[in-house]
């Protein structure tokens, strides 16, 4: 809900008239953006749910964020509605996790059954409370523009005739397939399936939606083969990075032989184990190399390699670090890697060329639309040619500086959150005026 950052007072404004928008479109629209979960530093939908509602109120809308924990970091601007779930994630025991003042909501009661039997509802249970809650806020909002939520309360408010938008970042059939390929015994196999069964309610209801915004044209491709949608129900829109934040910080001095990359979770799509196995064949040519990992070491593929390989010592692990905390890393690194095997977008290689680090990165998904020709490229999964393309830019001081040179300059020309936003902007009115025609 919109309101004063300090005060809390509500602001509230009529909905627009989308039929008298047509002659124009300055006038500020009501934007809801719905999330289950929204902070920036548990992954890319935080990060974008945070810049894209702010450049949209710098656009001159009214925009009220709805998540779910773990709660977004947002501009002061933007209004915060939160949406408490069991957040079972965070429970020392999850058996326990329904406290006995909630045990008579059906909702409550879903997302606490799934969880504890391998289950991840959190997407289905965001979309009931969405819509009980916007039972309670009919006609305040011209745009629900979903974070790929892509629940079935989606398609309750669309029937109820509500301009109902989805941004989907990839399908996470991606994540499924590697997860499943990286598990050794049948059983585990099984466990991932288990919690992906989410998947098959985002599949149907993507394929109702009458409107998607696709972050790439990797994504939109991917969305055809691997959802089934059809191109005429989406409309891309390329992300932004966020080049103010990450930026060059030549007072910092940088070390000769560091190598940098960004893993928020160990899991097989994020490629951290091939570039753990290219570090270690580089080590006896280059002994000093480091290698610092924004990231929690857990107990996953990573670690079980990194005591296999005996390097465990020589790899940095560091967590919970703000924006500026991760450029102040960049601007020490040598190199930062993305070794990804699949990337709807790639919020980490953009951060890192904007900070103007050179980058070596795979060609997984959408990564190549975001650096183009501004990095070194090798195919996803091979840890071989990722340490060959290190090794060469580490032999290359020249290339690395005009590669990040070059980078920084890709970021700023190619990828504004600004532009992101007028992109949406137009789309926002286009699909109001369709709505508006179809309802007279």
């Amino acid at each position: 809900m919109d309101g004063d950052a300090v005060s809390g007072k509500m602001v509230r404004q009529a909905p627009v008239n989308a039929a008298a928008l047509a002659p124009h479109r300055r006038q500020p629209l009501r934007i809801l953006l719905p999330s289950y979960r929204s902070h920036p530093y548990t992954g890319g939908q935080g990060v974008y749910i945070r810049h894209i509602s702010r450049a949209l109120v710098d656009l001159g809308h009214r925009v009220d964020v709805i998540s779910g924990p773990p709660y977004p970091e947002l501009d002061a601007r933007v209004g915060l509605i939160t949406l408490p779930s069991l957040d079972l994630f965070t429970q020392k025991n999850a058996l326990r996790g329904l406290p006995r003042e909630r045990r008579g909501n059906l909702t409550d009661w879903i997302e606490y059954l799934s969880h504890n039997t391998g289950g991840f509802a959190e997407p289905l249970t965001f979309g009931r409370r969405l819509v009980e809650y916007l039972q309670n806020h009919a006609g305040e909002y011209d745009i629900i523009h979903d974070n790929q939520t892509l629940c079935t309360g989606l398609l309750q408010l669309q029937r109820q005739g509500n301009v109902v938008i989805s941004t989907i970042h990839h399908p996470i059939t991606k994540d499924r397939a590697y997860a499943i390929a990286a598990q050794e015994t049948a059983f585990f196999k099984f466990l991932v399936w288990r919690w992906h069964l989410f998947l098959n309610m985002q599949k149907r209801v993507a394929r109702r939606l009458d409107n998607i915004i696709a972050i790439s044209q990797s994504t939109h491709r991917d969305l055809i083969s691997e959802f089934g949608l059809r191109p005429e129900q989406m409309h891309i829109v390329l992300q932004g990075i966020d080049s103010d934040g990450f930026r060059p910080m030549p007072k910092i001095p940088r070390k000769p032989n560091r190598l940098m990359t960004t893993a928020s979770a160990d899991v097989p799509l994020k490629g951290l184990v091939f570039l753990i196995e290219a570090y270690a064949s580089l080590l006896p040519e280059f002994p000093d190399l480091e290698l610092l990992v924004v990231g929690k070491l857990r107990d996953g593929p990573a670690a079980k390699l990194l005591n296999r390989l005996g390097i465990q010592d020589r790899v940095r692990f560091i967590s919970d670090l703000d924006s500026e905390a991760i450029c102040r890393l960049y601007a020490e690194a040598t190199i930062a890697v993305s070794p990804s095997l699949y990337e709807g977008f790639g919020f980490p290689a953009g951060e890192a060329m904007a900070a103007g680090v050179p980058l070596v990165a795979t060609s997984g998904g959408a990564l190549p639309e975001v650096t183009g020709p501004d990095a070194v490229l090798t195919p996803p999964g091979n840890s071989a040619a990722l340490a060959a393309a290190i090794a060469g830019l580490l032999r290359d001081p020249e290339r690395r500086t005009e590669l990040a040179s070059r980078g920084r300059e890709r970021m700023l020309r190619e990828f504004k959150w600004s532009r992101a936003a007028e992109q949406l902007n137009d789309y926002y009115y286009q699909k109001l005026e369709a709505h508006a025609h179809h309802r007279s």
